[in-house]
């Protein structure tokens, strides 16, 4: 890398955001221990630590308005592109994490509960590694789209093959060939999504911005695959099977076209600032 990479002309200098990076840190590990255990905490607990999450927030984003050299630009990332890039983020993110949740437990279920398919550990890592596959493979075709129509074209395809994905797996989940397609349909969306959402972000800031703007992005897909877990927990929990596993893909369905609506709110040309 140090080789073949060439280095950066841009020089932003500055100071490490201290304060910032703590107060980012309280407030999300308020929110995400509130959403992964709300099952597990009382109500009093899981309602103190949204508020506590909420509180820190507020006061985080005054210090950071307030902050010359500040973590995450705020002002930047309230640009429409930036924001709705990010929003888009978080609810691809709870779609695109659900086949996590739901295939293996298909899979290593006992065949004699009438739910599952009674396959061991090694065969269920097998069935999920085509999905892997192909997203490598739609890595350049992600690109060549980008190229051609735009990163939000791309991301809005992404969204519509993840929903067809789930949406098959709907009615496709009583053999294991059943559950490959499926995971090969939702692998090939995210395949085409992935690399089009830093493209979105960095195509709306400065350049030297684009390192925090990035990385706020990456926050939200994490924030969402959290909330993804915490849900279809409950799911799974609550609901009889096998209308639980029908209604966990449904739910990605539907958040995968959410997040293809979002995109296609995101202004079609953009101008990176200088």
């Amino acid at each position: 890398m140090l080789v073949f990479v060439p280095e950066s002309a841009v020089r932003t200098g500055g100071r490490f955001d201290l304060v910032g990076a703590a107060g980012l840190s309280v407030a999300l590990v308020c929110l995400l221990l509130g959403v992964s255990k709300a099952s597990e905490l009382s109500g009093g607990t899981t309602a103190g630590l949204f508020v506590a999450a909420g509180v820190v927030l507020l006061l985080w984003g005054w210090w950071e308005l307030r902050s010359s050299q500040p973590l995450v630009d705020l002002r930047t990332t309230a640009r429409r592109q930036v924001l709705l890039t990010n929003v888009a983020s978080v609810v691809f993110a709870f779609s695109m994490f659900a086949q996590s949740l739901v295939l293996p437990q298909i899979l290593q279920l006992p065949a004699s509960t009438g739910h599952g398919l009674g396959q061991s550990l090694l065969v269920t890592g097998l069935v999920l590694v085509p999905s892997g596959l192909v997203m490598m493979a739609m890595a350049p075709v992600s690109a060549r789209i980008s190229n051609t129509r735009g990163p939000r074209a791309t991301l809005m395809l992404g969204a519509v093959v993840v929903a067809s994905g789930y949406g098959a797996g709907i009615f496709l989940m009583s053999a294991v060939w059943q559950l490959v397609v499926v995971s090969a349909m939702i692998g090939a969306g995210i395949g085409l999504t992935y690399g089009a959402m830093p493209a979105l972000t960095m195509a709306a800031v400065p350049a030297s911005d684009t390192a925090a703007a990035n990385s706020l992005n990456t926050l939200m897909r994490a924030i969402g695959t959290s909330v993804s877990s915490a849900v279809a927990g409950v799911v799974l929990t609550q609901v009889t099977m096998p209308f639980s596993f029908r209604l966990i893909m449904g739910l990605g369905a539907a958040t995968a076209l959410l997040a293809c609506a979002v995109t296609a709110c995101i202004p079609r040309l953009s101008r990176r600032t200088p």
